[in-house]
């Protein structure tokens, strides 16, 4: 598939409304959207994408409006900063700070706990579960539900580390909010029309401070962006911006579709696209998104971690490297080895970008008796390469075509092939090679 890289330059903060908005300037299908936010089982809203102006600019703005009973005070200054009295009907969405309390129950002699906020909606809770599977029923690809459903996990990590419980237990109205909701999977429907394959974010700009919650007054960032920094490695600056300019959906947003802090050496712009803030600050309060294209060589880096275990079970290693795929390693493969004293052990290879070395550490710490990895930063020269669909007389099997100046090469997939050999009855050899010559028009 050929890269289609997005950049979020992230001077003035993001925020999961700032985020959709770039992305319709961008030119994501606004039809699409707004096919698949109907599709939602939740009331009260409704959406509007319109023309604002900030610092003199014409930008991008998507309101999420909620209805009365669903009201929030996102966006009234005065209150987020202490210049005005709490009322009772207070409600916002993950970021927009709604303060929860945590509540243990024992029934039965089980013990369990949730997550309870108080406000309009004291009774409204919705549970991760509960948000997944509304995203699995929603009008919308399969690569949007992947994208919106790994923002809300992240989310839910960071409040349930914030809260101390775990992750499966807690029921927490931030998260279950309508306009978090509806941010989130906006997000990942604009993303997945736009067919963005990688992102950059080189850093996160957070302003100082304290901001109002409805049960106090939290310091900036909050606690819900500092475990989803902490976390996924996110880069943060702090600006002498008083407030909060990185909300805990547009971290969390961050950290889900991130592939790389680094843009190319040479890049040419393709297209941008600018989001509007809500919040009144000293900075502009916009976000810019920019499709790119990589003009350099292809040649990037990649890290290697490597560490020998020699008393792991073949179970565990095996696990282990399942565990590693399913969080988005490269490649991984183990080979026998003989350590001090003749002992017989494995050497367990991990290929990751720099981005997710944390998050491969903590499985491999986690799932081996290791004690210790070490990491080797690799560079590597890769061939240009694009998915792509053939006609074969067995049916439709798809390819990867990689170029090297004037070379190409067709590499058939193997699910395709294999699809193939089962219809027909064929052996894995000839589909292949059927599938092959029908790449040179033979």
């Amino acid at each position: 598939m050929e890269k289609k890289i997005l950049y979020l330059e992230c001077e003035s903060g993001i925020s999961g409304d700032m985020t959709v908005a770039a992305l319709l300037d961008l030119g994501a299908d606004q039809e699409v959207l707004e096919r698949a936010l109907k599709s939602l089982p939740a009331d009260g809203f409704r959406t509007v994408v319109s023309r604002v102006k900030k610092a003199g600019l014409d930008v991008c703005d998507f309101h999420v409006i909620l209805d009365a009973a669903h009201e929030n005070h996102d966006h009234d200054m005065e209150y987020l900063h202490g210049h005005k009295e709490m009322h009772d009907h207070m409600h916002t969405e993950p970021g927009r700070h709604e303060e929860t309390h945590v509540h243990t129950h024992n029934s039965n002699g089980e013990t369990y706990s949730h997550v309870h906020a108080h406000g309009n909606h004291a009774h409204e809770h919705r549970g991760l579960l509960e948000i997944l599977h509304m995203i699995g029923h929603a009008d919308m690809t399969e690569r949007a539900k992947k994208t919106a459903s790994r923002i809300f996990e992240i989310l839910a990590e960071a409040e349930a580390e914030a809260h101390g419980v775990p992750k499966e237990q807690v029921h927490f109205h931030e998260v279950g909010a309508v306009d978090s909701i509806v941010d989130i999977v906006a997000v990942a429907v604009c993303l997945d029309n736009l067919g963005v394959t990688d992102v950059v974010v080189p850093k996160l700009n957070e302003g100082q401070g304290t901001i109002r919650c409805q049960h106090g007054i939290l310091p900036v960032p909050v606690p819900a962006v500092m475990n989803i920094v902490k976390a996924h490695g996110l880069p943060l600056h702090i600006t002498s911006t008083q407030g909060e300019l990185v909300t805990p959906t547009g971290a969390a947003v961050a950290a889900a579709i991130r592939t790389s802090s680094r843009l190319p050496e040479v890049f040419t712009v393709k297209k941008t696209g600018m989001g509007a803030g809500k919040r009144e600050y000293d900075c502009p309060g916009i976000l810019r998104a920019m499709l790119i294209e990589d003009q350099a060589e292809d040649k990037d880096f990649i890290y290697k971690l490597e560490t020998n275990v020699d008393d792991c079970t073949g179970e565990s290693l095996g696990y282990t490297m399942e565990r590693l795929m399913e969080a988005g390693a490269r490649d991984v493969h183990y080979m026998p080895v003989y350590m001090k004293k003749n002992r017989p052990a494995y050497q367990l290879n991990v290929l990751c970008t720099e981005e997710d070395i944390g998050r491969m550490e903590e499985i491999i710490f986690k799932e081996t008796t290791t004690i210790g990895i070490r990491r080797i930063p690799m560079e590597r020269t890769v061939l240009r390469r694009e998915l792509k669909t053939v006609q074969t007389v067995l049916g439709e099997a798809q390819v990867k075509v990689c170029r090297y100046g004037s070379m190409e090469r067709y590499i058939p997939e193997y699910n395709s092939v294999v699809a193939l050999c089962r219809t027909h009855g064929k052996d894995y050899q000839e589909v292949y090679q059927i599938v092959q010559r029908s790449c040179s028009g033979e």
